[in-house]
């Protein structure tokens, strides 16, 4: 089990980014936000764990350069482990807590995992995908490499393979193992051989018992048309395999749509600004405009203003929910022309003397 994927996190990540995922991860899957849902409390397991090892920075120093977590091995502990007639030479232990801490942990992790084989449903996996503008509209498809738990391929999903029956080297057949705290010896049961003594298995040499492994793959994913930035494509079954039989976990794309030069997108519509001349505005035109699928003809009727909008129906984005079309907004803003000669000027001083109207109205008057 890879910590950093299971909280979607690259190796390099800060400590300030594990707590945010930690936090974001744990509100999805805690245990009474899903009542009675086993795979999402086996989910918050993994997403405390991955959290408790790499929140410590001794502990992920150590995972990073092995590999391996740093975790007591989980056992049940019984009190018939007041062992005097051993010799120990173990560390003091200054408190009661200090001496029983390690004992407690190991008994909650026992209580939380034990040896079942509860399924346990892959983690999901989060993917970014950019977009032009125009592809986002079509729609189509996007081929896209993921990165992923798979279930290893040497042990076919198990964590272990088949071995001839041996005495088990760890209890050497007594079944139980001894630990020491302080000076005090406990005994369990032997982790190795479960408490049989013998051994008929061995962890999986390719994934060390894990019973995934990372590969990648290439995915073609359907990108439906109309996407707007930030919406999320799910893709059932592509996250990291589930363990103990459980079903993977899906992927999530999450679409990144780059700002189109002309166009603004609100909702299924589009807006945009459309220059027209004083005597298009004036005397009235027929605009050719850009559009999604092509040009559009815009009427503009006579004393048009600057800032005025006209809509062009169903010439937007076709909804990616029910394929309905949004509106073309198309706000028309008055171009000055450039007076290069007296005539030019002196047409519009006369256009002046003809239409003498107040256009200011009463607000430059003084009071």
């Amino acid at each position: 089990m890879d910590l950093y994927i299971v909280l979607g996190l690259e190796r390099g990540a800060s400590v300030a980014d594990i707590k945010r995922a930690y936090k974001r991860l744990a509100r999805r899957f805690h245990p009474d936000i899903n009542p009675g849902d086993r795979m999402a409390e086996a989910q918050f397991r993994q997403i405390a764990e991955a959290y408790e090892t790499l929140s410590d920075p001794d502990r992920r120093r150590r995972y990073d350069s092995t590999g391996h977590q740093i975790a007591s091995d989980p056992a049940t502990y019984g009190f018939e482990g007041f062992d005097f007639s051993a010799t120990v030479n173990g560390s003091p232990s200054p408190t009661f807590g200090d001496l029983f801490a390690d004992i407690i942990n190991q008994r909650t992790q026992r209580d939380a995992t034990g040896h079942e084989r509860t399924p346990l449903r892959g983690a999901d996996l989060h993917q970014s995908l950019e977009l032009a503008f125009e592809d986002a509209m079509r729609g189509g498809q996007r081929g896209v490499t993921v990165t992923r738990h798979e279930r290893c391929r040497t042990c076919k999903g198990t964590g272990f393979m088949h071995i001839a029956e041996s005495r088990c080297s760890q209890c050497h057949g007594t079944v139980m193992v001894k630990t020491t705290r302080g000076h005090m010896v406990f005994s369990r049961p032997c982790t190795g051989c479960d408490g049989s003594g013998r051994r008929r298995q061995a962890r999986c040499p390719t994934c060390q018992g894990q019973q995934v492994e990372t590969r990648s793959e290439p995915l073609t994913v359907n990108i439906p048309g109309g996407l707007a930035d930030g919406a999320r494509i799910r893709v059932p079954g592509k996250g990291h395999a589930g363990r103990n039989g459980g079903e993977n976990g899906d992927l999530y794309i999450t679409v990144k749509v780059h700002p189109h030069p002309t166009f603004r997108r609100e909702g299924d519509d589009l807006h945009m600004v459309v220059p027209i001349a004083i005597h298009e505005a004036a005397l009235g035109a027929k605009v050719h405009v850009p559009a999604l699928d092509g040009p559009a003809r815009l009427r503009v009727p006579p004393g048009t203003q600057s800032g005025q909008r006209f809509r062009l129906r169903e010439r937007g984005v076709a909804s990616p929910r029910d394929g309905r079309r949004g509106d073309l907004v198309v706000e028309v803003r008055l171009v000055l022309p450039k007076l290069l000669d007296e005539r030019s000027k002196e047409l519009l001083r006369e256009f002046g003397r003809i239409n003498h109207e107040d256009v200011r109205g009463s607000t430059g008057s003084a009071s």
